[in-house]
């Protein structure tokens, strides 16, 4: 007799056949959705549209309006422009995606006496859509960890068979299409017809693949240069070579042969050489300077940052006095709303900024200014007899998430302020074809403060990141082209050491949880890298803003 099992999709009951496909079941309601369905998840856990339903449960579908979605996309289509490669330069052609751009992936083909142009960028491209139009099976298939890694070194991959070496699983599964194999972290949709929307442009000394709008998916996303941003990820290309540590094998190798020490101090040396170079900058226009304003997404090291270039200042003698933004927030009754109704706490009009400019004006004038004082618990601003006068030598240092927003500061002079723009803009990648995200970096960090230093759990960390990073695209991202002077504030070593943190945290998230995708994921990233000691991390670090042991007050 015929088995059958009970799912629910959008509220509509239905009764299917055991081990249909839910990419059978996606097509019913695709008319539902913007754009292709490319991915299911069923009892709280993502699942490939190849795949069969086996049980019963809702089962909810994902486009690429969905951040699941659109990681299956980017994914996807980077494994099409692979396989095209492929057919073009030969099996084992050297491909690499660096990283992501203004959410385009920055690619670079490393093949001996070659170099992209429009020419050979427009043959990739036509190769790409006849693979789309072939609509090619994309298949999943498991090999015992010896096999996986012939095959791979089959393509010319050998920093993923080196990649193996470190997994502890016995079994390791890679996609196939049309007889070209990779290892890819994620899912992937079930053939190349799929992935009809992409665009590529000349980059720099490579390419980037452009993908469609999440909002508007029929158009490829508007594509500003950020020629700053891409500076500093050339820069940390540049540093993860002078290093030895391309990707996760190479770390791990470190780890290994016990040059772990070595690694974090060089790279720590990197760090303070830069926040260096940053107080010279200053220095030069110390005639004029007065407001230095840092600025940057959650987790990305700002305060540590802050003091550590408090330091450089002072060797410079300039004298920094510090200001928090938050001692001139409005008070709470008058915050105003986001679109879903709720307080938003970090837009800018929840700063009063009339007063902070008028302050800063009147000190920069020489004025002594009685400074506020926010009360938390009240949720009102306070005054307390807190006077302060701007000396000769002085600069006033202002950490906060619009440091960058001319609206901030708008009656102050260009002249006299200086900006900069703080992130963890990792370079090291998991290999040749799967980058490590910087959100996640992040996130990973702050689970890991919030649990030291918050009392929060990984599951409330996790439940407010989409808040999180939605005030960033807001408040932060738009203005990061306005910096004087950006830091990178990520290390190449430091998942290795934050995963020892993290990884408990992450496992008390159970499966009848919202966050244990998240966790899942974050899960089996970490699992790609040997744990090491922290014990060699500087407490100057900013790493240790997130570990604890800092030397300042973070």
């Amino acid at each position: 007799m015929e088995q059958t099992v009970s799912i629910q999709v959008l509220g509509q009951n239905l009764k299917v056949k055991k081990g249909t496909s839910f990419e059978t079941v996606a097509k019913q309601f695709q008319s539902y959705f913007k754009s292709p369905i490319l991915l299911a998840k069923q009892n709280n856990k993502l699942i490939e549209l190849s795949n069969s339903i086996q049980q019963e449960g809702e089962v909810m579908f994902y486009d690429i309006s969905y951040m699941e979605g659109m990681r299956v996309y980017h994914r996807s289509v980077s494994f099409l422009m692979i396989k095209a490669v492929k057919e073009m330069l030969g099996k084992k052609a050297s491909v690499v995606i660096e990283h992501s751009l203004h959410k385009s992936l920055y690619c670079e083909i490393r093949e001996k006496n070659f170099k992209i142009d429009q020419t050979f960028l427009d043959e990739l491209t036509e190769r790409m859509q006849e693979l789309v139009k072939r609509d090619i099976p994309i298949r999943k298939s498991p090999f015992y960890r010896e096999e996986a890694m012939k095959k791979v070194r089959e393509f010319g991959m050998e920093n993923k068979a080196r990649l193996f070496r470190f997994r502890r699983a016995s079994n390791i599964n890679l996609y196939e299409m049309d007889g070209v194999y990779d290892y890819f972290y994620g899912y992937m949709v079930p053939s190349t017809g799929y992935l009809k929307k992409f665009q590529l442009m000349l980059y720099e000394n490579g390419f980037l693949i452009r993908f469609p709008d999440r909002k508007n998916p029929d158009k490829i996303l508007e594509f500003t240069y950020p020629a700053k941003i891409s500076g500093v990820f050339m820069e940390q290309m540049e540093w993860c070579s002078l290093m030895g540590v391309n990707n996760v094998a190479d770390l791990n190798e470190v780890i290994t042969d016990g040059k772990f020490g070595d690694l974090v101090r060089i790279n720590e040396a990197l760090h303070e050489k830069k926040v260096a170079e940053i107080a010279d900058k200053i220095y030069q226009r110390r005639d004029k300077v007065k407001v230095v304003l840092i600025a940057g997404p959650s987790s990305s090291g700002k305060t540590t940052f802050a003091n550590r270039l408090c330091v450089q200042l002072r060797v410079l003698g300039i004298i920094p006095h510090a200001i928090s933004l938050d001692n001139y927030f409005i008070n709470r009754e008058d915050v105003p709303l986001d679109e879903f109704g709720n307080k938003d706490f970090e837009d800018i009009n929840t700063l009063d900024l009339k007063l902070f400019n008028e302050h800063i004006t009147k000190m920069i004038d020489g004025q002594t200014v009685e400074m506020p004082y926010y009360n938390f618990v009240t949720g009102k601003r306070e005054y307390n007899g807190n006077f302060v006068t701007l000396e000769k030598g002085g600069i006033f240092v202002i950490e906060g998430i619009h440091g960058l927003n001319d609206l901030l500061t708008a009656s102050i002079a260009a002249e006299n302020k200086f900006k900069i723009f703080i992130s963890a803009m990792t370079q090291l990648n998991i290999d040749d074809h799967n980058r490590i995200s910087t959100s996640d970096s992040r996130l990973i960090r702050r689970i890991v403060r919030d649990n030291q230093f918050r009392g929060r759990d990984a599951t409330t960390t996790i439940a407010g990141w989409d808040y999180v990073t939605r005030g960033e695209e807001k408040n932060i991202f738009p203005f990061q082209e306005n910096a004087d002077a950006i830091f990178n504030s990520a290390t190449i070593y430091e998942l290795s050491v934050l995963k020892q943190y993290a990884e408990p945290l992450l496992f008390k998230i159970d499966q009848s949880q919202s966050e244990f995708v998240d966790a899942k994921r974050l899960i089996k990233f970490l699992d790609y890298f040997l744990g090491a000691s922290g014990d060699a991390i500087p407490n100057n670090s900013i790493i240790k803003e997130f570990l604890g042991g800092s030397c300042f007050k973070v």
